[in-house]
């Protein structure tokens, strides 16, 4: 995929999700102060700290799309997974916020019956932020970007949060006012899980993981369909973002002239990158077949 239209691809959902977001924290905000539910105004504080995230994510696509240049000769793409871990810490500041305004709630004994709109607005919530984690989940999937799909889950953690809020006040008003606080410190919990594994995740990409077993094994199958490879000696892959880099030895025959051996190696190389995607570059390095 090019890059202008991967950068167009993700700015248009980042831009449609940030109206949602905002239209939809303000309505949770207004219904939980007006409905008395401490669990509306945290799920509209969950949905703030979304729109937050998602200005992020839209920094995130445009600068890890730089060119690569003289200071950053393999390019920028790692700038997408390093501010995916400043989503997920947004994501554990909101978890922990939460957390605590469950908890004074409920060690106050501040206990209150939430209003009809309450459930009207969370159940809004739960249907509008299901949609927005699928629309931004297949944009994620469709441009291969890391900081996207972590704001798809910040969606998802929205729309469970919202479940949680309507579990709290629907028991509330059938006379049991702790759930509601109850129900914020259950949906901080949620969230924080799924804040680290964010965190982990965009963490891998940063210390050199290697790719899936299934890529590796794919790699393996088109190396060794080049005529004139006889055995794969090493084979190395690392995560960069959402590229992987390819480091492997191959063995050919050692009677072999150095240009019939280079250009085995050059169509290793140019059969990895023409049909893996993924893959920005493949470094062959070629030994003679000794065995």
């Amino acid at each position: 995929m090019e890059v202008s239209e991967r950068i167009i691809i993700g700015n248009k959902i980042s831009k449609i999700t940030i109206i949602v977001n905002i239209a939809l924290s303000i309505l949770k905000i207004l219904a939980g102060v007006f409905g008395k539910s401490s669990a509306l105004i945290a799920d509209g504080m969950h949905s703030f700290s979304d729109i937050l995230s998602t200005v992020v994510v839209m920094l995130g696509l445009k600068l890890s799309e730089k060119p690569a240049d003289e200071s950053h000769p393999y390019g920028h793409e790692r700038i997408e997974p390093a501010l995916t871990k400043i989503l997920a810490v947004i994501l554990l500041v909101t978890a922990l916020m939460i957390f605590y305004c469950g908890l004074t709630t409920i060690i106050g004994g501040n206990y209150q019956i939430p209003g009809n709109i309450t459930i009207i607005a969370a159940l809004i919530s739960i249907f509008t932020k299901e949609w927005m984690y699928k629309y931004t989940k297949k944009g994620a999937e469709q441009i291969e970007s890391s900081a996207l799909l972590a704001d798809a889950w910040h969606h998802r953690s929205d729309a469970f949060s919202s479940v949680g809020t309507l579990i709290g006040v629907v028991g509330a008003k059938l006379g049991y006012p702790i759930l509601d606080p109850i129900a914020s410190i259950v949906i901080s919990l949620f969230i924080a899980k799924m804040a680290f594994e964010i965190y982990f995740k965009a963490l891998n990409q940063l210390l050199d993981m290697a790719a899936d077993s299934k890529t590796i094994e794919e790699i393996k199958k088109i190396i060794l369909s080049v005529d004139g490879v006889l055995e794969i000696d090493v084979l190395k892959t690392r995560i960069h973002s959402n590229k992987i880099y390819v480091d492997v030895e191959i063995s050919v025959d050692k009677d072999l002239s150095l240009i019939e051996a280079h250009n085995i190696s050059e169509n290793v190389h140019s059969q990895i990158e023409s049909k893996l995607k993924r893959v920005k570059h493949c470094m062959v390095h070629v030994n003679p077949y000794l065995k």
